[in-house]
């Protein structure tokens, strides 16, 4: 009677570890990807500045030495 019961107490306990490790998969997977949108933001503005930037230059027709 004892095996019987360690091995349904050592299942339990490797599904309750799987269950843990799963939600911390799942958590960090969303900081991924707010962190991922953040930045594609931040890319987007930077090359919307860029533009700018070149349209002024090109409008002014000065050259870069």
């Amino acid at each position: 009677m004892f095996w019987p019961m360690t091995a349904i107490a050592l299942g339990f306990l490797g599904i309750a570890v799987l269950g843990v490790l799963g939600i911390r998969v799942f958590i960090e997977a969303q900081r991924l990807g707010r962190q991922v949108a953040r930045t594609t933001r931040e890319i987007n503005s930077a090359a919307e500045d860029l533009e700018k930037a070149a349209t002024n230059l090109a409008r002014t027709g000065e050259t870069l030495p």
